[in-house]
């Protein structure tokens, strides 16, 4: 007999959705969010040394609170999850509540951080660039505008939302980024 916390984890997968995920998918899931860090951290490394270790910390603090946020409640606690957060999730925090996870209500107030996880470098690539042309920076600029948009966009709906278990069961984010009727 399974406890009720066990029952609320369990999927009821359909066929698209995976137990675990690919580890492709969780290294292009996680290497998605590297590449606009490192990105971000080269542009700001033109305001100096403070300006990007600075930056990398806020990287890392927004990383914390969504893996204390969410990854804790999430289906793909311990497991290989599409976004490569899973089990980073279970060698430092302990398992949230899942039920409380299906029941949280996710709004954009708290995705603000995330987002300005890019906005800051992207706002500091054309201070860079007024200042003086530089191909670069340019480059880094644009790499991060396209990661940030497309490059979300494509891992999410093309690889991790659509396999995801935990959105069957139900999820924040999907009931805020994806409202019937809206």
């Amino acid at each position: 007999m399974t406890s009720h916390d066990e029952h609320v984890c369990q999927a009821p997968l359909k066929s698209q959705a995976f137990d675990e995920y690919p580890a492709w998918m969780a290294l292009v899931g996680y290497g998605l969010s590297a590449s606009i860090y490192l990105a971000g951290a080269y542009l700001l490394s033109g305001f100096g040394r403070l300006a990007w270790v600075l930056y990398l910390g806020y990287c890392a603090v927004v990383e914390i609170a969504v893996l204390r946020r969410s990854c804790v409640h999430c289906y793909y606690y311990g497991k290989v999850c599409g976004l490569g957060r899973g089990r980073i999730c279970a060698l430092v925090f302990r398992r949230g509540n899942p039920e409380a996870f299906v029941q949280r209500q996710a709004s954009v107030r708290e995705i603000v951080p995330d987002l300005l996880v890019a906005a800051i470098p992207l706002v500091a690539g054309v201070v860079l660039l007024l200042r003086r042309f530089s191909w670069p920076v340019l480059f880094a600029t644009v790499s991060i505008l396209l990661l940030a948009s497309a490059g979300n966009a494509l891992v999410r709906g093309s690889l991790a939302c659509r396999h995801c278990a935990q959105r069957e069961i139900g999820c924040p984010a999907d009931r805020l980024f994806n409202r019937q009727g809206t």
